[in-house]
């Protein structure tokens, strides 16, 4: 599959998948998430590839979901069974990622936002640069965090920090981040790569089969009630469109102020 927001380098046993529009800070329409499922489920039949790197062209990792995308679920004019189906591709998408076999590294630069997090969290390890920043501004927008990546965040960090994390809406320092585990690394931007690229070396020289097998075995053990707990968060989040709380939400986020929520 030819891939028109995405960049892929191979080399050493080791592939870097680049998220490739820097015009709108790599933000997630759904072209961009259908490539990134399509080169996440590539690699299940890549035999030669032993770890996959993710970053973001430009100065940011990825802004999150592009609210002004015309295809996004969030529109009016589509049938409740049309919304239901698009708002399946981000699950689909963090799905895809989790399931990729080889080890898989986030090296963000810039900031991580929304969709972009849940990107981070599906993968194994984080290394962030010295100015990098995560967060969940869904909240913000009158939405609870879906794509079955809550339980993702919880795992990394715990549940009284990720309630503040989700809750709050608000963007997490690269120091506080690493102290509270969410980061593997820090390291200085013009590093970030390099980095990521020496961890990638480590991971590429273990025994691919073994190494592949344990990080199965580990991420069963984690997730075991994940999809149990978190099949229906689609559908909740189609339910907050409805609301007057998410409208305004968006609006204000579009026009670049507070926004005022009722509770409606």
């Amino acid at each position: 599959m030819a891939f028109r927001l995405l960049t892929i380098e191979k080399a050493s046993h080791v592939a870097i998948v680049t998220l490739n529009r820097p015009e709108t800070y790599n933000a997630l329409n759904r072209e961009l998430m259908m490539e990134i499922t399509a080169v996440a489920q590539s690699f299940v039949d890549d035999t030669e590839t032993r770890v996959v790197i993710f970053t973001g062209a430009g100065r940011h990792f990825s802004a999150g979901v592009d609210l002004k995308d015309p295809r996004d679920a969030r529109h009016a004019g589509k049938t409740l069974l049309e919304r239901q189906r698009l708002s399946r591709l981000g699950p689909r998408m963090i799905r895809a990622l989790t399931e990729i076999p080889q080890i898989t590294i986030a090296a963000i630069n810039g900031v991580a936002l929304g969709g972009g997090a849940c990107i981070t969290t599906a993968l194994d390890f984080r290394i962030g640069a010295d100015d990098c920043a995560v967060g969940y501004p869904e909240v913000n927008l009158g939405i609870p965090l879906s794509w079955v990546s809550l339980p993702l965040c919880v795992h990394l960090i715990g549940p009284a920090r990720a309630k503040r994390m989700v809750i709050l809406g608000g963007k997490e320092d690269a120091r506080t981040l690493l102290e509270w585990g969410f980061l593997d690394e820090v390291v200085p931007q013009d590093e970030l790569l390099k980095r990521a690229g020496a961890l990638a070396a480590r991971y590429a020289a273990q025994p691919p089969i073994a190494a592949q097998m344990i990080k199965r075995s580990i991420n069963a053990i984690q997730s075991v009630l994940d999809q149990a707990l978190m099949h229906m968060d689609g559908d909740q989040v189609l339910l907050t469109y409805t609301t007057e709380d998410c409208r305004e939400g968006v609006t204000a986020f579009l026009e670049k102020r507070a926004p005022r929520f009722k509770g409606t």
